[in-house]
């Protein structure tokens, strides 16, 4: 007899209990629906591409994360994140596609990174992207905000702040500061603020040799709060003399306004100037989405404006905007602190049990069940009636359908409610009329 196998899997990848998935699968569903709700198209990449073409962006730690193997004399790479995709897919397809070009995609990357609680090397990203030619209107950037609104609204959630920023500011500071070429590493000081203090972000920032009348600019800057207008007004009244900065405070101003237009709740947004995502990468407006009663969680959908998407493919300049929900972290998250709970969820409405040995009656009524929109299984095995609503009930499905030569010559059914206990004989079509409408 040979040895078995010990089944486990593998860190850092995630696998549900039916229960669990249902859940997870609807909040998938939510954000898909809101997503088409404002006229984003679907898209499905592969989730393996040519080497070559998924590294042409990728560098450091991300290089090192890739996931990379040969299948003959290809070289070949799981993808990492659903933007290089995208990249590579409005290049290739630029003659077919509509611009400006509104995009969402649903789906699993895979980083090879040390596996940690809550953090995996397969997950799900449920991504939003506008992508311009040439140019990209920046109503697209105040209307991200709407959809991140709507999104964690059809989540069940009221009480998250949308905060917004814009690289150019943070930018033009630098360059007014003569800071440029220290501009990444103090920028990641000032994003542990939250987690480290303001007293820990100032030393850190003076050990990188910031004198400490530029370290007081920088902190004065970042300590800047209040609603839109007097943020708006505290970061020009600190006459910082750089063509950069000011165009992205006049940027964040247009946004910001245009942000009310779309219906977004002031108490729902907010300038945050120490938001310094994307260090590389994003070039404008900028956004982080937290849960109020949750900051520990960190940011919960994230994203912003970037110059050129496809500037590694091709010579056309694309700039865009988007935003990213890590929904696996997030569901585990949500699920770890018990802010959702799976409990006992079902997918089927009702269950037809079955008392006499021929299943023609209950396969031929399940059938007309389906057909009226009614998610319907069948109890196959041969069992008594007591075991087959203990199945039922395990399962959490609340209606059961009992069948036996009674309900046959009668051309009846018996419908049990199995939260109550009521049962009561009833026609078919009565017996869906009372199912559909609880």
């Amino acid at each position: 007899m040979s040895e078995k196998v010990l089944p486990k899997t593998l860190p850092g990848f995630m696998e549900l209990l039916p229960n669990e998935q249902i859940l997870f699968n609807e909040m998938k569903e939510k954000i898909q629906k809101t997503y088409e709700k404002f006229g984003f198209l679907p898209l499905n990449t592969p989730i393996i591409e040519s080497a070559e073409v998924l590294l042409a962006k990728a560098g450091g730690e991300t290089e090192k994360q890739i996931y990379r193997f040969k299948k003959g004399d290809n070289d070949l790479a799981l993808r990492f994140d659903l933007t290089v995709p995208l990249a590579k897919y409005v290049t290739e397809y630029y003659p077919n596609l509509t611009f400006p070009f509104r995009r969402y995609q649903i789906g699993k990357v895979y980083r090879g990174e040390k596996a940690q609680r809550g953090r995996y090397r397969e997950f799900y990203q449920c991504d939003i992207d506008i992508i311009g030619e040439n140019e990209l209107s920046l109503i697209n950037d105040a209307e991200i905000p709407s959809i991140i609104y709507s999104t964690f609204r059809e989540l069940g959630f009221d009480d998250f702040t949308i905060s917004i920023n814009n690289r150019k500011i943070l930018n033009g500071l630098f360059e007014y500061l003569e800071l440029k070429d220290k501009s990444v590493d103090i920028l990641r000081i000032i994003d542990k603020i939250d987690k480290i203090g303001k007293e820990n972000v100032i030393k850190e920032i003076q050990d990188l040799g910031v004198e400490q009348a530029k370290t007081d600019t920088i902190m004065n800057f970042i300590s800047i709060t209040g609603n839109v207008e007097e943020t708006i007004n505290s970061l020009r009244g600190l006459n910082i003399d750089n063509e950069l900065f000011n165009l992205g405070v006049n940027e964040l101003e247009e946004v910001a306004k245009n942000i009310n237009l779309f219906g977004v709740p002031t108490e729902n947004y907010r300038i945050d100037l120490t938001i310094a995502r994307g260090l590389d990468y994003y070039t404008g407006t900028v956004y982080e989405t937290f849960l109020n009663q949750y900051r520990q969680l960190g940011s919960v959908c994230s994203g912003g404006r970037y110059d050129n998407l496809s500037d590694y493919y091709t010579d056309r300049k694309m700039p865009g905007v988007g935003i990213s929900i890590g929904l696996s972290r997030l569901f585990f998250q949500l699920t770890d602190n018990k802010i959702i709970e799976a409990g006992n969820r079902s997918i089927s409405k009702v269950m037809i049990a079955s008392m006499v040995d021929d299943f023609s009656k209950s396969i031929e009524i399940a059938t007309v069940l389906r057909e009226n929109g009614i998610n319907t299984q069948v109890y196959t095995d041969k069992a008594k009636i007591k075991n087959q609503f203990k199945y039922a009930n395990r399962l959490n499905i609340p209606y059961v359908i009992v069948i036996g030569e009674d309900e046959i010559k009668n051309n009846v059914v018996s419908l049990k409610n199995m939260e109550s206990g009521e049962q009561e004989t009833l026609t078919l079509v009565d017996a869906i009329n009372v199912i559909k409408n609880n």
